[in-house]
């Protein structure tokens, strides 16, 4: 998918991204919604796929609105699980963060 992202809100993602405080997660829609557009769930996991590096953003803090980490084993879990865990965030036996403990809210 390529998405036409206007400069403010995708400026306004980066923002809140960076943000986000060791030991924290936010979801995609979180950011969405802090940014202005909260049904632009998609185009804030766009922005942290194309973005990331170049912007160094702490992409491991961003998780699905089930608690759980949306890459596929092999494909970036296992990373983001471990810089997670090294940040303090603890899943729990299904894999899932407490948002009631690890959720940031600005």
């Amino acid at each position: 998918m390529n998405y036409n992202i206007e400069k403010g809100f995708y400026e306004r993602v980066v923002k809140v991204i960076k943000s986000i405080p060791a030991g924290r997660v936010v979801t995609y829609g979180q950011i969405a919604e802090y940014a202005g557009k909260p049904r632009a769930a998609r185009e804030v996991a766009y922005i942290l796929h194309s973005s990331s590096e170049k912007e160094n953003l702490p992409w491991q803090r961003v998780i699905n609105s089930k608690g759980q980490i949306s890459l596929r084993p092999g494909y970036g879990y296992e990373l983001q699980k471990r810089l997670l865990e090294d940040e303090g965030v603890v899943f729990d036996g299904e894999d899932r963060v407490d948002f009631e403990l690890y959720l940031w809210q600005p």
